[in-house]
């Protein structure tokens, strides 16, 4: 039977909880949110030294951390040479060449600190789905490759074979990525915080931010945490103070279904090598296989106003599309997140007042992005350098969206209509 329940909640390692601030306390960096960035910035600035409170308005991996995709993936959606064109040569460069990184930092940290995030670093595979999605895939690659990035280009047999599915006679293969458990790894992270020194509360939302006399005071329900620096590390998950931070990105949902275990053929033919992959669609389809050989199967969209039946059609489409001589899977769980998105795929940084400083809208490269700007945050506190920040500091003047809760609606309509034109066989 289906259940409505986040796989990673099933195959994460469970470890430590954390209490409730209670009574008043005092750090240096004070850090609001425990996702991605947050974690990863207390460690790289505990590893210095620095004493660290982080507070987490619910418990560790309840946002967006703890139900992401786990694909571990180099870049943004958008093109080098897009990039180049949207923040300026220098920038951009920049840009690419810190999130080509990015997965290497993911994957040594897991090793450095021996974190159970069930990961493989054999790469990840954008599939063409049709000849536009052929065209650019090629335009990715020699992109990719001009900046030496470990690419290559997958056609015939070996596209078959590495996609599982005859369906698709091209695929960029980026072995710079990998997959994780996303929720074992944000808890991993949690683990190596606090060994280090970090004191974590969770169940202790921030309800007011105020500075007095040079210092930040981080109010919760119960008690208050005095520090120099404040990171917001809530992202599209942010609530109470400082919402219009809100404002620099809309919503999108991502909804992901998983299959029972996979057994004889399917297992031998899907993602043969356990590697990620998405397709070319505009209302992208992703895939991928957990530490026990279940098929997660993932899409732009949420779940509102929606019969549970809408999805299960979708993804029974997308098995016939791909895989149609299997039998139906059996789907076990579904579950939904979302994240902030910009209309040019660029995250933003932000420092919205002195003394705080901020990351939202990663366009759904959070363990990747989120990684890197936690250490980027961590070594710019450490030297006040602002060149360790890949980004230059916007206002939030700058970043604001206009009518950006409309533009999430009108978004998860269009995502809607697209996902019933392909369930009605109208979309490819």
């Amino acid at each position: 039977m289906l259940q409505d329940q986040c796989l990673w909640n099933m195959t994460a390692p469970n470890i430590d909880t954390y209490s409730q601030l209670s009574n008043d306390t005092q750090a240096s960096v004070c850090i609001i949110g425990g996702g991605y960035t947050g974690l990863s910035a207390a460690i790289h600035l505990a590893e210095k030294g620095v004493k660290v409170v982080l507070l987490e308005s619910q418990a560790i991996g309840n946002g967006g951390s703890g139900k992401s995709v786990g694909l571990v993936n180099a870049g943004t959606w958008a093109r080098p040479d897009d990039l180049n064109v949207t923040l300026g040569e220098s920038v951009g460069e920049r840009l690419t060449e810190a999130l080509g990184l990015a997965p290497s930092l993911v994957f040594d940290l897991i090793k450095r600190y021996d974190i159970d995030a069930q990961a493989t670093q054999n790469g990840n595979i954008h599939m063409a789905h049709n000849a536009k999605g052929e065209a650019d895939v090629e335009v990715r690659y020699e992109q990719l490759r001009r900046r030496g990035a470990n690419v290559e280009i997958l056609t015939g047999s070996r596209c078959h074979e590495y996609c599982g599915t005859k369906s698709i006679n091209k695929a960029l293969l980026d072995h710079r990525a990998g997959t994780i458990n996303p929720l074992a790894y944000v808890r991993g992270l949690a683990k190596v915080a606090t060994d280090l020194g970090v004191t974590i509360y969770e169940h202790s939302a921030v309800e007011a931010l105020q500075k007095v006399e040079g210092y930040w005071y981080a109010r919760t329900a119960k008690a208050r945490v005095k520090s120099e620096r404040v990171i917001i590390a809530t992202n599209a998950y942010t609530e109470g103070e400082w919402t219009q931070i809100k404002k620099t990105f809309y919503l999108v949902y991502y909804y992901q279904i998983a299959s029972e275990p996979l057994t004889g053929a399917a297992a031998e033919r899907i993602l043969p090598h356990k590697m990620g992959a998405w397709d070319t669609r505009l209302a992208l389809s992703s895939f991928r296989r957990d530490k026990d050989d279940r098929l997660l199967l993932g899409t732009v969209g949420g779940t509102q106003l929606k019969p549970k039946s809408f999805y299960q059609a979708w993804a029974n489409n997308v098995q016939k599309s791909y895989y149609p001589d299997l039998p139906a899977f059996n789907w076990q769980y579904e579950w939904c997140g979302k994240f902030g998105f910009t209309p040019d795929h660029i995250f933003r940084v932000l420092e919205p007042d002195e003394g705080i400083i901020t990351a939202t809208a990663y366009n759904g490269r959070g363990i990747t992005t989120g990684t890197m700007m936690g250490k980027c945050f961590a070594d710019y506190i450490l030297s006040g350098d602002r060149a360790n920040i890949p980004l230059p500091f916007k206002t939030l003047e700058e970043c604001k969206i206009p009518l950006s809760t409309l533009k999430s609606t009108f978004t998860e309509v269009g995502l809607t209509l697209y996902h019933a034109g392909q369930c009605l066989r109208i979309i490819g």
